[in-house]
């Protein structure tokens, strides 16, 4: 059993003892913290309303119930999209003029996870100071609820997928004229979730009218790892080739992540949905653009050669959307299939990045395959290495650097260290004793040296302790 906690949410595995998994006791005590929030900073006496979304898991009624009882007792008013991606409640947290948002998802943990991820009156992950303040009240001896006549109401809202697809549509950059034109023929993996249901619709409201739908029906059974990377997609893989397809469209279970098929069955690349989208944004509308520490560096080039400048930032969403607007960037993201387009929300959208994809490759004319090779070709290696428990990792981290002064280094989460067109990051776990290691080179053999050299420092240092 697993309960992790993180400045967006809490997240855990089903079953268990209070404490050990994401239980009841779990839910309703994090979700009264919440409640106790939102009352800190908008008062006692003001009507507040939190909307609220899932996924297609099993738990998910439950604890959608759960934690919709609790913000009604707490005087809170409730608008339950039900069934919904997580852009979708973060755009519904605005569409409503709402005081926060609750979504229900472990994005792409297995089927046994289930999680709370919360939301801010922007519509937007909490940030970590909020995150603290929140945590700051989950003294449930301190949680204060109304009489019967306070109570708050609860109304279904099932209007936020089409209002979401609406806006997408009426995006200048997406181009359905263009997409319909094309004649598309395209297979979407929904991974029994939700975007069963959000990605053939949206693909319909593009004017794609030849959709092979796999693994659509919204059960919540997962048939393969949901996690969208190439190795868990090869039944899309298979499917794109066998139909004759021109691209396969992968979500995560809560459709904030994208990845692409290619015609010939390769993964685009989920670091390059990004990319490919971003490429696209900023042959428009020039600008600033910002990823994760994790990412690849052909954002950076991309962007360089539109005249933009690229800013890095700390992994997670929180993190790369606080330098977003630091930096006013037109396009963001991270390397996992997560693109943020401020001109729509500031939050990742696998639906509006199958539009952006969509309308390039409508506009450009090539096969998907032939647009990937368009744009600076990296490989990215992921690795980690465990830590004997109780162990200094931040002064593991220090003594690696120190042997690389000569070396550009970044200090802004973890460890960075750059080598001409290679790189490297040590990143520790906020949750057990490991360190990341994310390394990326001009192939895969450059990638996977680079990360076993630092495999080894780290190992040395660990010899000299």
């Amino acid at each position: 059993m697993a309960l992790l906690h993180s400045i967006s949410g809490i997240r855990g595995t089903i079953g268990g003892y209070p404490g050990e998994g994401l239980s009841p006791v779990d839910v309703m005590t994090f979700a009264g913290a919440y409640g106790m929030w939102l009352r800190s900073n908008y008062g006692e006496e003001k009507r507040l309303k939190v909307v609220i979304g899932r996924d297609a898991r099993i738990s998910g009624p439950l604890i959608s119930n759960l934690v919709a009882s609790v913000l009604q007792a707490m005087g809170i008013d409730v608008i339950d999209a039900r069934l919904a991606t997580t852009p979708t409640i973060e755009m519904g947290v605005i569409d409503h003029k709402a005081h926060g948002g609750v979504i229900i998802t472990a994005s792409h943990n297995p089927e046994n996870w289930n999680a709370l991820k919360l939301l801010n009156a922007k519509g937007e992950f909490m940030t970590g100071e909020e995150g603290e303040e929140m945590r700051s009240l989950m003294n449930k001896s301190h949680f204060k609820f109304e009489s019967s006549r306070r109570l708050g109401g609860y109304v279904v809202d099932d209007t936020l997928l089409d209002n979401h697809i609406k806006k997408i549509l009426e995006l200048p950059l997406v181009d359905a004229d263009a997409i319909a034109g094309c004649g598309f023929r395209v297979v979407a993996d929904g991974i029994n979730s939700v975007g069963g249901i959000a990605v053939p619709r949206l693909l319909n409201a593009l004017g794609v009218r030849d959709i092979v739908e796999v693994f659509c029906e919204p059960d919540g059974l997962f048939q393969h790892d949901p996690e969208p990377l190439p190795g868990h997609l090869g039944h899309l893989s298979a499917t794109v080739v066998k139909e004759n397809a021109d691209a396969g469209l992968a979500v995560d279970p809560d459709v904030d992540r994208l990845a692409i098929i290619c015609e010939d069955g390769e993964a685009f690349g989920e670091e390059y949905t990004l990319v490919s989208v971003a490429d696209y944004v900023l042959s428009k509308t020039p600008g600033n653009t910002v990823s994760n520490l994790s990412s690849t560096q052909a954002l950076a080039e991309v962007t360089a050669k539109h005249g933009g400048q690229h800013f890095y930032s700390a992994v997670g969403e929180a993190h790369v959307v606080a330098a977003m607007k630091k930096h006013q960037a037109v396009i963001g993201g991270e390397g996992n299939g997560g693109i943020i387009y401020p001109a729509l929300h500031y939050g990742r959208d696998a639906l509006a990045g199958i539009a952006l994809f969509l309308t390039s490759l409508a506009r450009q004319g090539v096969s998907c395959s032939k647009l990937k090779k368009q744009f600076p070709l990296y490989h990215l290696s992921k690795n980690k290495i465990d830590l004997p428990s109780g162990i200094d990792i931040p002064g593991v981290i220090d003594r690696v650097r120190s042997k690389y002064n000569n070396q550009s280094t970044d200090l802004t989460d973890g460890l960075k260290i750059w080598f001409d067109r290679e790189w490297v990051h040590l990143r520790p776990s906020n949750t057990e004793p490991v360190i990341r290691i994310y390394a990326e080179g001009g192939d895969a053999a450059a990638a996977d040296r680079i990360a076993g050299k630092l495999k080894d420092d780290i190992r040395e240092v660990l010899r000299s302790l």
